[in-house]
C-alpha cells in the first residue's frame, strides 16, 4: 500500500495502480524505454493492472515479464470498462494513468487520476478528467516513487 497525506486534497490509501498500454505504457503497441524497471519497483508497493483495447495486439508480449493484471478489452463501450474496473477494485484505493479519450471516467472516478502525455498525444477529456497531468509516463510514475512531489503539486 501507498500512503499519500496530501493537506488541503486528501489522504491516499493507494492499493491499485491502473493504467492504459497504448500511448501511456506504449508506442506502437512496444513498451516505452524504462518504464517496466519503474513498474516493477512499483510493484511491490502496488497491485499493477493494465486495461487496454490493444490496438497493435502486442500488450500480452510486452508486459510479459511483469507482475501485471492484464485485461484486453472488447470492441464497445471501452471508456466504461475502464471506469468500471477502478470502481471494482475500489475506486479510494486507486491510482490511474492514461492519456486517451477512453481514459477520461477511469481517471475521474480514481482516487488520483493522472493524465501524460506522448508521442500518441493526449486527449483533451482525460486532461480535464485528471486531478493533474505528467510530461510522460516516467515523470508520473516517479511521482508515485516519490510521493512528496505529489504532495507538492496538489496540494491546497
Amino acid at each position: 500500500m501507498l500512503r499519500i497525506d496530501i493537506p488541503g486534497f486528501r489522504n491516499l490509501a493507494l492499493e491499485h495502480l491502473v493504467l492504459d498500454y497504448n500511448g501511456t505504457l506504449a508506442v506502437d503497441g512496444r513498451l516505452m524505454f524504462g518504464v517496466s524497471e519503474r513498474l516493477a519497483a512499483l510493484s511491490a508497493d502496488l497491485t499493477l493492472h493494465v486495461v487496454t483495447a490493444d490496438t497493435f495486439g502486442r500488450a500480452r508480449e510486452g508486459l510479459d515479464a511483469l507482475p501485471v493484471r492484464l485485461t484486453i478489452l472488447e470492441p464497445g463501450p471501452q471508456a466504461e470498462a475502464k471506469r468500471d474496473l477502478v470502481r471494482r477494485l475500489g475506486a479510494e484505493s486507486v491510482v490511474a494513468i492514461g492519456n486517451g479519450r477512453n481514459d477520461r471516467l477511469m481517471l475521474g472516478a480514481a482516487a488520483l487520476g493522472m493524465s501524460v502525455s506522448g508521442l500518441e498525444g493526449t486527449a483533451a477529456e482525460a486532461i480535464a478528467a485528471a486531478h493533474l497531468h505528467a510530461t510522460d509516463i516516467h515523470d508520473a510514475l516517479d511521482l508515485l516513487a516519490k510521493p512528496l512531489r505529489l504532495v507538492a503539486t496538489l496540494r491546497g
